[in-house]
């Protein structure tokens, strides 16, 4: 199998879809690597690093794409790699078509396979491709939260983690996942007071084990309305596999929330589940509405390539030398991850969001 990995073109997304080691077992396994110009430099990696683990450089995005039929990358296609995209192209990347119908449509259009990571599953239903990202995430969401609670960040002037004579930060979090897992165990070891809502109680045990000043609840809607309202750090991490995010938190609630208090959605790149929150970059990330700062960029471990592209490479790997082989669509994993098939959507859950807006 010819595989290519491009250079991410979003806006400030360093992360790389394979690193050199990984490159190295599938050229060991007989495949025939490119991998763009650069693409692995934001992450730590030179070309020299990709030659010397048996990969070929591609002087420039038509070249790799015209080359390669199973295409790695990270990020959804950007409008020019669209044009560059074939038929006969295996695409394996993050999608999110459900929050994406124009992406959808032209992905159609084009004819091609796509495999999403955030919809391959494992054994056990979970999702392998998405849990390292979302760990990134949520941590992310609470550093950077932290930051922007600072006055000169918009912020209402509040160390997150207290100090003696001062009161602790409240941290509330949608979600008991990875996503949410991770933003609530670094705002524990902060010291901050956390709220985590979820419906799994095992999840919620799970976050209690953090320490005394975790507190997890059940997502009665009005629980999760007031808690909300109370909140100095409101995160979202609700995920419903390859469906478009629930709105758990609407617009008058976060209304209700102290001026500069700060809300990050981590599920923003599904639609997010807090209704003021819109999709924004690295380059431009946050904004304030009502005087609540909002945060709701759509590749949050992008900020991080160096680790994230570590982390994710490694449980990638696997899955890229399955779909090399020639039978990989029966392999159940994969099997859900495909999102579109020649041209047709196929997952339920995107379906299901899309709905009239997607050809027949």
């Amino acid at each position: 199998m010819k595989i290519g990995i491009p250079k991410e073109i979003k806006t400030m997304e360093g992360r790389v879809g394979l690193i050199p080691a990984a490159v190295a077992d599938l050229v060991r396994a007989g495949h025939e690597v490119w991998v763009e110009h650069e693409a692995g430099l934001a992450s730590g990696y030179d070309d020299a690093h990709y030659e010397n683990a048996g990969a070929r450089i591609a002087p420039d995005a038509p070249t790799l794409y015209d080359r390669a039929r199973l295409i790695v990358k990270i990020k959804e296609p950007q409008p020019q790699e669209l044009d560059l995209l074939r038929e006969d192209h295996l695409l394996f990347s993050f999608l999110h078509l459900a929050a994406a119908p124009e992406l959808a449509r032209r992905l159609q259009d084009i004819g091609l396979t796509a495999v999403a990571f955030e919809t391959v599953t494992d054994p056990q239903g979970g999702l392998p491709l998405l849990a390292p990202m979302s760990d990134i995430a949520g941590r992310l969401a609470t550093q950077i939260g932290c930051q922007l609670l600072h006055r000169p960040q918009g912020g209402k002037g509040l160390l997150l983690g207290g100090v003696p004579g001062a009161r602790r930060g409240r941290v509330v979090i949608l979600g008991a996942g990875n996503a949410g897992g991770g933003a609530a165990e670094v705002a524990a070891a902060l010291g901050a007071e956390v709220r985590i809502f979820d419906r799994d109680r095992r999840r919620l045990q799970a976050q209690r084990r953090l320490g005394a000043n975790v507190t997890g609840l059940f997502a009665y809607a009005d629980q999760v309305t007031e808690e909300a309202a109370r909140a100095d750090l409101l995160i979202g991490a609700v995920l419903i596999p390859g469906a478009r995010a629930p709105r758990l938190v609407t617009a008058e609630t976060v209304r209700r929330m102290a001026p500069g208090s700060v809300v990050i959605d981590v599920s923003v790149d599904q639609g997010g589940c807090i209704e003021t929150t819109r999709p924004t970059t690295y380059a431009d990330p946050a904004f304030v509405w009502e005087g609540v700062v909002h945060f709701g960029v759509t590749n949050m471990p992008g900020a991080v390539p160096r680790s994230a592209s570590q982390a994710l490479s490694a449980v990638l790997t696997p899955y890229v030398l399955a779909l090399a082989a020639p039978a990989w669509e029966r392999d159940p994993g994969l099997a859900a991850g495909i999102n579109v098939r020649r041209g047709r959507i196929v997952h339920p859950a995107v379906q299901e969001a899309l709905g009239d807006t997607l050809a027949t």
